[in-house]
């Protein structure tokens, strides 16, 4: 018997035997479930008072950036007692973890400025925006007392909408009912034709096939499998009372058809580990997180307007120099320097580090990527469509719609009209902010209707790659065993460095904090082990 055929034999036994929660426990000691120790962050064990002997403490320790990585690096070593002091280019912390609210103003890599006009209230989480359950953010959300609410990432009423195909959009309900009722079809007609006998048991078909039935609302035998649609795809006549039994939408498109809409390429998305339907975000915003660092770490560690234009390793600690927001350069002595910037901006700061390491920055590659936040005067989106929340998906280069996950049943919300990446990021990013709404708006409309166009008061939109002192959504690594990832995990001299790029949660404030941890840790230790 094949290895699988004898654990599936032997696991039957077991739960005769024992029943279903002794084969569950079975199955997990031989790795076919996670165990809950295997789904727990490692443990992490902060620097603490005490620590350090007398002599120790004070320790200084100079951080370049202010975003996640860096506030949260401060945050940790500051618990032991290390003297933190943290330089911020920009004039506020978060780095990516930016919300954009009425009042705010940006000048890009291009000069141009923009400033928010979004009602008291609104707001556009420009960078990050929700936070799976499973991230140590919300550990760091409960430490630092961030309330926070649903994050709505998957919504049956939402839209999935192919241009291409030629397909009107259709709720994501609709079209998933068909796809998975024809995919049903299929493989229950395949099953029971005996076109996988030599893979299948006569009990595993009986089982597949009755898995089938509920899974894709298909027919039995004797309708030879058929899906013929069901209220799954919901109603052009909601039930009512009395005699109000509803009109269901039918019937299907055929199967055909449903293939050439080609929607069914998204479903994916939610099997991915870090997405789910239900997510979480800061109440009133992304930016609470930073804040509530910000405040616990001390205002007065951290200097913002602060360009650093040079690093210097020594022997025995490290010097940086920057300039200040009048352009006045400024000296900074410590023992340590960990550098949470992004890779490319770091690499142009001049070093006496070894070549490798700088070569190593410049490896991995930024990803342009851009939003806009599109202020309508009324949530049409609720009021018309009964959407409440969630991404309507499309083959346009707007690529998502985002409905806001707050202020439900309120006055006005801002929309996000495009969140892109890639050749559309930077095709947005090369036009002025007028010309991108303009843009994002004429797209909407194809989905939406004029309302999409009429109804809209304000806008604010950001070019990652434009930013200043950032330049870029996210890296990618072209390799991360050509030597450059391990290298960087490592200190240069008295230099480390800290980030999402360091991290296999690129793109997620957890993979900053798992950084900064791994970064707090090893300083530490080394600390601890100086005589």
């Amino acid at each position: 018997m094949s290895p699988d055929v004898t654990r599936r034999a032997l696991l039957r036994s077991i739960g005769v035997a024992g029943g279903a929660g002794v084969m569950f426990e079975s199955m997990r000691a031989l790795g076919l479930v996670a165990s809950p120790e295997a789904l727990a962050t490692p443990a992490y064990q902060p620097p603490a008072t005490g620590d350090l002997t007398v002599a120790k403490r004070g320790k200084k320790v100079v951080i370049l950036g202010a975003g996640i990585a860096g506030l949260v690096t401060a945050y940790e070593l500051g618990k032991a007692g290390y003297d933190c002091t943290i330089l911020e280019a920009n004039d506020r912390v978060g780095g990516r973890n930016w919300t954009v609210r009425g009042g705010t103003t940006m000048t890009d890599l291009d000069a141009n400025t923009q400033t928010a006009k979004f009602a008291h209230g609104q707001y556009l989480n420009a960078g990050p925006a929700r936070l799976p359950q499973s991230h140590i953010t919300l550990d760091y959300c409960r430490e630092l007392g961030v309330p926070v609410e649903t994050f709505i990432n998957q919504n049956a009423n939402a839209l999935l909408y192919n241009e291409q195909s030629g397909v009107a959009a259709q709720q994501y309900r609709t079209a998933k009912a068909d796809f998975y009722g024809y995919i049903s079809e299929l493989l229950a007609k395949a099953v029971d034709h005996g076109s996988l006998d030599q893979s299948l048991s006569g009990e595993d078909k009986d089982r597949l096939l009755t898995f089938l039935s509920g899974f894709g609302a298909i027919g039995d035998r004797a309708d030879g499998f058929a899906y013929t649609g069901t209220s799954r795809r919901g109603y052009s006549v909601e039930p009512g009372a009395a005699e109000q039994a509803g009109v269901v939408l039918g019937p299907p498109p055929s199967l055909s058809t449903v293939l050439a809409s080609q929607v069914g390429r998204y479903f994916s998305f939610e099997f991915g580990y870090d997405q789910a339907m239900t997510m979480l975000q800061p109440v009133g915003g992304m930016d609470a997180i930073p804040m509530a660092l910000y405040r616990a770490i001390g205002r007065h560690k951290v200097r913002l307007g602060a360009a650093v234009t040079k690093v210097t390793d020594l022997a025995h600690g490290v010097e940086v120099v920057y300039k200040d927001a009048r352009g006045k350069e400024v000296l900074v002595r410590a023992d340590f320097c960990v550098a949470a910037l992004p890779p490319h901006v770091m690499a142009r700061i001049p070093t006496n580090l070894d070549a490798g390491v700088t070569a190593a920055l410049r490896y991995p590659t930024a990803t342009p990527s851009g939003k806009i936040g599109l202020e309508y005067r009324r949530r049409w989106w609720e009021q018309d469509d009964r959407i409440y929340g969630g991404i309507t998906e499309t083959d346009l280069d707007l690529a998502h719609i985002w409905y806001p996950s707050y202020g439900f049943h309120g006055e006005r919300g801002v929309v996000v009209g495009y969140y892109n990446t890639g050749a559309n990021a930077t095709a947005y990013g090369s036009l002025s902010h007028v010309e991108r709404t303009k843009r994002a708006v004429a797209q909407g409309v194809k989905i939406h209707g004029k309302k999409y166009s009429d109804e809209l008061v304000s806008s604010f939109s950001v070019a990652w790659q434009r930013v200043r002192h950032i330049e870029g959504a996210w890296v990618s690594w072209p390799s991360r065993t050509s030597g450059e990832y391990a290298l960087l995990n490592k200190p240069a001299g008295r230099v480390y460095f800290a980030g999402d790029w360091l991290s296999y949660f690129i793109a997620w404030q957890a993979g900053a904090i798992d950084s900064a941890r791994y970064v707090v840790t090893n300083i530490h230790q080394r600390v601890m082990a100086e005589r």
